[in-house]
């Protein structure tokens, strides 16, 4: 028996396992066990799934076992990655059934797009990448690895986004050229609803319409 585990059992683990479901519909029920992985979480059964712990999930008599990483924090699923990796636990990609996926699109390892989601044409996207209902990624953009995107995010075409950036709910990421790609560096995080005209340098937070680097107010 197969051992299929969705990492994580709060709200974006509860909300893919629909899609974990569907994909394994056409498998034999009796071929394969599908459980949460949640060190944190203090159910045993969650929407219907057996919820392990990690420990129990590797000493499980399954010698077949795959996650998904259902894990908005890109540092933490990062951990985790390596964590299966040196387990040797495969990695088990999530994909909505209606995807759109047009021409050459390049993808690494244990991908989560939600549904709705589009990619276009010459894209290259690295391991671990979470793209969340209604987001686009459009044509000639190249994507890091552990980059996560909210709900509806709009990546234009001729974009590179950087290793653990974060783009919030409805951010929109303007067009670059083939010469001047628009680049969204390293760990950077895009607010929600931010329209990004220019690059944005590494660990950055940028918000607003155009967007600006955050100022936090540290007064009382």
């Amino acid at each position: 028996m197969k051992l299929i585990g969705v990492f994580g059992a709060s709200g974006f683990g509860r909300e893919i396992l629909p899609l974990v479901r569907h994909q394994l519909s056409h498998e034999n029920p009796e071929s394969f066990k599908l459980v949460f992985i949640d060190d944190a979480s203090p159910s045993s059964i969650i929407n219907g799934v057996t919820c392990l712990n990690y420990k129990e999930f590797i000493e499980h008599k399954s010698t077949h076992k795959q996650v998904t990483l259902a894990i908005a924090n890109s540092i933490i699923r990062e951990q985790l990655a390596l964590r299966c990796m040196e387990d040797k636990i495969e990695f088990f990609q999530v994909r909505a059934s209606n995807v759109v996926e047009l021409d050459d699109v390049q993808m690494g390892t244990g991908a989560i797009l939600s549904p709705f989601v589009t990619l276009t044409s010459n894209i290259s996207i690295g391991r671990q990448f979470h793209a969340n209902i209604y987001s686009y990624v459009a044509h000639d953009c190249t994507i890091g690895d552990f980059v996560t995107f909210a709900p509806s995010v709009k990546c234009n075409g001729n974009v590179v986004i950087e290793d653990h950036a974060y783009i919030g709910t409805a951010a929109t990421i303007r067009q670059g050229t083939p010469n001047s790609p628009l680049v969204i560096g390293r760990g950077a995080v895009i607010g929600m609803g931010a329209v990004v005209t220019k690059s944005v340098p590494p660990g950055l937070t940028v918000v607003g319409n155009p967007a600006k680097p955050l100022i936090k107010n540290n007064h009382a």
